[in-house]
């Protein structure tokens, strides 16, 4: 691809360079020659006996004179215009012709060749500006596109006898296998289900959060089924010119039916298949006349075309309903985020081939990463093995994938950041009330690091990790996170008699909550079981942009109110454990002053220690050592996980 570019450049400047040099010979006069005299001239200077000889080739004359009297030059040119006979012409004015005293005329006889060759070279200027615009249209619509090619589709066909993706290179969604599974069968063997009178699916629609292997599995499909697959992307049918991506659609299912039994998958389809009639001007425009013309190939197949559509999204409630109906999109596949075994199968997926430490184990892994998307799960390994060849290490070991988790989920260290003594200490303080907090609620998640080094915008961290994967949430636990949430507020308040900005985004996860509790899960006592407003969503735009209010302005003041009582509560519950535990609070936050990072064992010791508070804390599980590029102490930092944010509920 490089070559050929370079080539096509190389060909284009020359042919500049050409250009301009047949121009310059063109426009130009001939090298030592005058500018063009006219013919009375050159009848004058005969009479005169100034001219030594003259040489006609066709009507162009080329006069050589006797002396330099007429300028300096050794000849000149003139034209003959309508006159055919030169020598006539002389006679007859008094000229005497030929030897030995008179002018000597030599006639030039021009050859075809020669008279094409000049032809040409009088049109070469045209003919370089004609190919010169005519590569530049070419340019302009792409190296792969031949002129004027707007309606050939665009996707690129992956041959089926160089299969790069299978199933076992898929992890985490079993369910989704089975699923596409039959997908495979359908095309390897259809005469099965034909005898059956099963129709073959005409499409499947794979639904999931970004980065759950949606195009991963479209892959592995093809690889599977060893049929032709041809890949594009929905934005790819869209030109700026009408009709353009109707008739890339055409091109696409013709290109596909010459090459049945095969798969066509479309990723990012709500490109062209939002709701129709949702465009901010309204109207028929381009983009539905794109997902008019899908409708129309997907139902046109006939029942013996062994086609399968595939289609990706992460956003299927936007999508046109004739898009999903029965005999278009037959099967919807959900990928969802993978579970604690599905992430232990990925990360030895990616982990395949890598030089890994005996003490690294994935179910640590698995465990300390609820909520990582398959993608978030390769960037970790991909980070682990950066931070190890950063270090020189001939393998990959724990405190590498421990210090990958840190990155992907708060960003790099922000080593060259200054904290003052004062806020160093407040941080400290914040941090441990957030993990006293807790460790105290009997309904919150298990503290498994705290941290007060700076990553990204975060100040500090602490990170909780529930026992086992959660998808349901009760009212104890939303309280019990609430008081999690207030902890750091409290611990200021508690030690300092001050409040910082720190809190702002604790105080807004606790609104938060407060808020779903009443107005989505029906978790009020005084307000009951019902759910309070309804989301208007514009579903171009594809957004949330405004509530609409099915209740009054009473109910409104009752929210308020509920909220209020809520976040209060939650506040008082975690005042009430920290003045309980101040000991602790106190131990563990002149630890974090110390180390900057506290879990594991010592993390239990501070806490399960019932001294005062100037007993000495535990060592580090790993003494302290020195960076030698910013000669700091830094600790090895343990396996952490996500925020507490990240495992919270959808609100």
């Amino acid at each position: 691809m490089g070559n050929n570019r370079w080539l096509r450049n190389s060909l284009m400047y020359l042919m500049i360079i050409i250009g301009v040099i047949v121009i310059f010979y063109t426009l130009l006069p001939s090298f030592g020659s005058r500018a063009e005299e006219p013919l009375t001239t050159v009848v004058a200077m005969a009479k005169n006996n100034d001219i030594r000889e003259i040489i006609i080739d066709g009507r162009k004359l080329t006069v050589f004179p006797r002396s330099t009297s007429t300028g300096g030059s050794d000849r000149f040119i003139s034209r003959t215009g309508g006159v055919t006979d030169i020598i006539s012409l002389l006679i007859d004015s008094g000229v005497q012709v030929g030897p030995p005293s008179g002018v000597q005329v030599t006639f030039k006889g021009s050859s075809g060749l020669s008279s094409f060759l000049g032809l040409m070279l009088n049109f070469l200027p045209l003919i370089f500006f004609g190919g010169l615009i005519m590569f530049m249209m070419k340019q302009a619509q792409g190296s792969n596109s031949q002129t004027m090619s707007f309606g050939r589709s665009r996707a690129k066909m992956m041959p089926f006898n160089r299969p790069t993706v299978s199933f076992n290179d898929v992890a985490g969604v079993d369910e989704a296998k089975e699923e596409l599974q039959e997908v495979v069968e359908f095309l390897k063997f259809p005469e099965r289900f034909l005898a059956l009178g099963a129709r073959i699916p005409k499409g499947v629609l794979l639904v999931g959060s970004p980065g759950t292997g949606k195009t991963l599995m479209a892959r592995a499909v093809a690889g599977e089924a060893g049929v032709p697959f041809f890949h594009i992307s929905g934005s790819e049918f869209v030109e700026m010119f009408v009709g353009v991506g109707a008739a890339r659609v055409r091109d696409l299912f013709e290109q596909a039916k010459r090459n049945a039994p095969c798969i066509v998958f479309i990723d990012e389809i709500d490109a062209v298949g939002r709701h129709r009639g949702a465009g901010l001007g309204g109207g028929h425009d381009e983009r539905e006349q794109t997902l008019n013309q899908i409708l129309v190939e997907m139902d046109g197949f006939e029942t013996t075309t062994n086609i399968i559509v595939i289609a990706a999204t992460n956003r299927p409630d936007i999508l046109d309903p004739a898009l999903l109906r029965p005999g278009r999109f037959d099967r919807r596949v959900t990928m969802d985020l993978p579970d604690i075994a599905g992430r232990k199968e990925i990360l030895k997926v990616h982990a395949a081939g890598k030089p890994l430490a005996p003490e690294v184990t994935f179910d640590s892994l698995a465990k300390e990463t609820p909520g990582f998307s398959g993608a978030e799960l390769s960037n970790l390994v991909n980070e682990a093995a950066i931070m190890a060849a950063r270090g020189n290490k001939k393998s990959i070991f724990m405190v590498d994938f421990e210090e990958a988790v840190d990155r992907v989920i708060a960003g790099p260290q922000r080593k060259s950041r200054v904290i003052n003594p004062r806020e160093k200490e407040m941080t400290a303080y914040h941090e441990a009330g957030h993990a006293l907090v807790a460790w105290a609620m009997p309904h919150a998640d298990p503290v498994h690091k705290i941290s007060i080094v700076a990553r990204g915008s975060m100040g500090g961290h602490t990170s909780l990790v529930p026992e086992e994967d959660r998808y349901l949430w009760t009212k104890n636990q939303f309280s019990d996170r609430m008081a999690v949430t207030m902890g750091g507020r409290v611990a200021e308040q508690l030690i300092f008699d001050e409040i910082t900005t720190g809190a702002s985004n604790d105080l807004e996860q606790a609104t938060k909550l407060a808020l779903g509790m009443i107005k989505r899960y029906g978790m009020s006592d005084n307000l009951g079981p019902r759910t309070f407003g309804k989301v208007q969503e514009m579903v171009f735009l594809g957004r949330e942009m405004s509530e609409e209010r099915d209740y009054g302005d009473k109910v409104a003041e009752e929210i308020d109110v509920e909220v209020k009582a809520l976040i209060v509560k939650a506040y008082n519950e975690a005042e009430e454990m920290l003045v309980t535990h101040k000991p602790k609070l106190v131990r563990l936050a002149e630890y974090l002053i110390e180390y900057e990072t506290v879990s594991g064992e010592a993390m239990n010791r501070l806490f399960n220690n019932d001294g005062e508070s100037g007993t000495p804390a535990a060592p580090p599980e790993n003494p302290p050592s020195f960076s030698p590029t910013h000669g700091q102490p830094s600790v090895p930092r343990p396996a952490p996980t996500l925020p507490s944010t990240s495992s919270e509920p959808e609100i």
